[in-house]
């Protein structure tokens, strides 16, 4: 006990020691001096260029920006607390997401309001899909369950992208896959392994229908996605003669502004042949550009441009700023080419449920004026429109194309947020549970057929139509499946209809 009281004060007196010598040191010492505080950091709007762009561009075009109060034209008064309000979501996407109405990302498919807006962290990866341009090995498929719990996930090629990785390899219409890299898909993971965020290079597993039942087959096949492979949308056009008519037979894959002027060369074919009717395949069409559609419903009922083709319904403040937010048919194409016009009266189209956005405006907007015959399975139901949105504010964020070095190089996203509805002539506008066929047929996965061939199943049921004739062609589906998803929904699983060339920048500044 002795021991411990001794060193006890010993400790203590060196203690006081040390602490009289700093205290002398510093008194000696007049330079040395404590640590200032830190001053704190104030933050600016411009520590956050891309939710200011953001929010500032979904203030001004979203369709729903009145019912959402992140959006209100107040938000942004008083500095300080729009800051604070910018810097409460640092992930940009999620941050999209929450300024949108009831999001399908954010509230699920049951009390989605906005099933369609989307983003991308680079704006050019949102130009080039409109452009048909993306990173692929070239396979287009569908995918589905199967199994006792519906869990287990196929995939079926629908064809294959010319010119693509996969073009000229072991794969083919028809082919289905039940795995990739030996790892089964299910719903849990497909998307991961076949999508946009999958391996670049991956091994397809194949399997066989036997007696109706999927078996694994030991075939497997090595793909690579290559950049910058480009999708030409005119996938099949040709005349097939039959019962001394001519039917021109068109199957269209995405509308896409670079090829109008080609696509106006595939009707000037059909005019030249003088045509009796005309088959539209869109099954597999996911939207694009509406300006490729209103020239594609010129070419195929009119070119007088008094006929209203469709009707916008956007925000207030969008209201009457559109070049037109009225549309009509066109006798042009965006390049100036006299259109090449059928005047038809009628047309049969061919859908599935990946044809959506631009191709459900197309066939809304001839719906009032011609008879469409829709055939297949009822369309997608997307109705809504957007336009590519980048860190331009000069240019009222609207992307254009001659200038793209004037966007913000410290902000690349590209947002595609819903701007409106379309209506037809007629005023309808309320198919988001898709367009229903006339004529209701599915394909069968046990038996694709070749696209463009006469005895293709959906193809040979519509020149059945055409011709008024039975067919001794079994129409009963052998294995009809659980379509959850395709290729086109994977990297655009938003949808795709932009108003290309229909907006004007300098009528929605004057607006303001």
């Amino acid at each position: 006990m002795k021991y411990l009281k001794i060193s006890t004060l010993l400790l203590c007196f060196i203690a006081f020691s040390c602490s009289k010598n700093d205290d002398n040191a510093v008194a000696n010492n007049p330079d040395s001096t404590p640590p200032a505080t830190p001053t704190p950091v104030v933050k600016s709007v411009a520590d956050y260029p891309v939710q200011d762009f953001m929010w500032k561009a979904m203030n001004t075009y979203y369709f729903w920006q009145s019912d959402v109060s992140d959006l209100a034209d107040t938000k942004d008064d008083v500095t300080s607390d729009y800051v604070d309000f910018l810097s409460k979501e640092s992930n940009p996407a999620d941050f999209f997401f929450k300024l949108c109405n009831q999001h399908i990302d954010i509230v699920g498919e049951a009390a989605a309001i906005d099933r369609f807006s989307f983003l991308r962290e680079n704006y050019k990866d949102l130009v080039n899909g409109f452009a048909g341009i993306s990173k692929t090995n070239g396979v287009r498929f569908g995918t589905a369950t199967y199994g006792p719990t519906n869990n287990d996930v196929f995939g079926f090629v629908r064809y294959i992208i010319p010119g693509s990785n996969a073009d000229g390899k072991d794969i083919k219409r028809g082919d289905i896959f039940t795995a990739v890299n030996g790892i089964d898909l299910t719903l849990d993971n497909y998307i991961d392994l076949l999508g946009n965020s999958g391996s670049e290079t991956y091994t397809l597993n194949f399997a066989d229908l036997v007696d109706n039942t999927i078996v694994p087959n030991g075939r497997e096949l090595s793909l690579t996605k290559e950049s910058g492979t480009q999708r030409d949308p005119i996938f099949i056009n040709k005349i097939i003669e039959q019962n001394g008519l001519k039917i021109g037979y068109f199957m269209y894959n995405q509308f896409i502004s670079e090829y109008n002027e080609q696509l106006n060369e595939v009707f000037e074919t059909f005019k030249a042949a003088n045509i009796d009717e005309l088959i539209l395949d869109l099954r597999y069409n996911p939207g694009g550009a509406t300006d490729s559609a209103l020239q594609m419903a010129s070419s195929i009922y009119s070119t007088d441009t008094s006929q209203l083709f469709a009707k916008d319904r956007t925000n207030s403040k969008l209201a009457n700023t559109f070049w037109a937010s009225s549309f009509y048919f066109v006798d042009e194409t965006s390049n100036g080419t006299p259109i090449n016009s059928l005047n038809l009266n009628r047309v049969y189209v061919i859908t599935t449920g990946s044809t959506a956005s631009a191709s459900e405006f197309l066939i809304n907007g001839l719906n009032p004026y011609m008879d469409v015959i829709q055939i297949g399975d009822a369309t997608a139901g997307k109705n809504e429109f957007s336009f590519t949105l980048v860190d331009d504010a000069a240019y009222d964020f609207l992307y254009n194309p001659d200038r793209e070095s004037n966007i913000n190089p410290k902000n690349q996203w590209g947002i595609q947020p819903i701007l409106g509805r379309a209506q037809n002539a007629a005023g309808f506008e309320d198919y988001t549970a898709g367009l229903i066929p006339d004529k209701p047929i599915i394909e069968d996965i046990a038996n694709m057929g070749i696209l463009g061939d006469p005895s293709e199943r959906l193809l040979n049921f519509t020149l059945n139509e055409i011709s008024a004739t039975s067919s001794k062609t079994n129409f009963d589906a052998v294995f009809p499946a659980n379509i959850i998803n395709s290729t086109e929904e994977m990297e655009y699983p938003d949808g795709m209809m932009s108003l290309n060339g229909l907006i004007n920048p300098k009528s929605i500044s004057d607006n303001k």
